[in-house]
């Protein structure tokens, strides 16, 4: 009885880790921006997603807008279309151009991406929900260690609430820019966060799609994992069971 009981414990908790490893960061009291697989290097591209709760008990979420700031001279900022929501891209003309991560000019970088639910759509009232907002953003630049990224959250009441307020290394602040680490650029360059599936402009797929499966595999491939350790474990226990029977 102890061998099953502690072959139980092990399955139950190798089945609950590989539901962490999957779960692990659903929920944010913030919006934040995040990356799945590795930083994105200086100079290349990357795949952000970012998270948007809603946090107001008697409003929705109707709008969230990201800046990007003129001098990153990011030229291409692409999105995954969101059920129920349109998305704008917006670039700025500017006095003079500024150099992007591999040197190069650029005279109207992508400043800003609107995301508007339509009629009927939007994220409820409450703090039970959030959506995820996907883009690639290119060419990233190569001056900063990280991208700050000012997000403006609206309500259907009126109410707007700006997340623009960036840490100085102290306590956080009440509302948090999102941000995203950068790292030094590779040798081999950096193919990472190539456009992500169902993107808003035209695009082929690249490596993140293929280090997304990869992932999800991974994780699918411990839960099955867990569950065939449990299964192992009960035939051998029969077979134990059914030895001492026959003798």
């Amino acid at each position: 009885m102890s061998t099953h009981r502690a072959l139980r414990a092990t399955v139950v908790a190798v089945a609950f880790g590989a539901t962490g490893l999957l779960g692990a960061g659903v929920a944010s009291a913030h919006v934040t921006a995040d990356i799945y697989g590795s930083e994105p290097q200086k100079g290349g591209s990357g795949a952000i997603v970012l998270r948007v709760p809603n946090e107001e008990a008697d409003a929705g979420t109707t709008k969230v807008e990201i800046d990007f700031k003129p001098e990153y001279a990011l030229s291409s900022v692409r999105y995954k279309p969101v059920p129920g929501w349109t998305a704008e891209v917006t670039k700025t003309q500017l006095p003079a151009p500024v150099k992007n991560g591999k040197n190069l000019d650029v005279t109207n970088p992508v400043t800003k991406i609107v995301f508007t639910a339509q009629p009927g759509s939007g994220i409820a009232k409450g703090d039970a929900e959030y959506q995820d907002f996907e883009i690639t953003a290119s060419t990233l630049p190569s001056t900063v260690d990280e991208l700050v990224l000012p997000a403006i959250q609206t309500y259907d009441n009126g109410q707007v609430v700006s997340w623009d307020q960036v840490s100085t290394g102290g306590a956080e602040p009440e509302h948090p820019a999102p941000t995203v680490k950068l790292a030094a650029a590779s040798a081999g360059g950096d193919d990472h966060a190539a456009m992500a599936s169902g993107s808003g402009e035209s695009g082929s797929g690249g490596s993140s799609g293929t280090d997304d499966t990869a992932r999800w595999l991974g994780g699918a491939g411990l839960i099955v994992g867990a569950l065939g350790l449990g299964v192992g474990g009960g035939a051998v226990l029969r077979s134990r069971k059914a030895g001492k029977s026959n003798a």
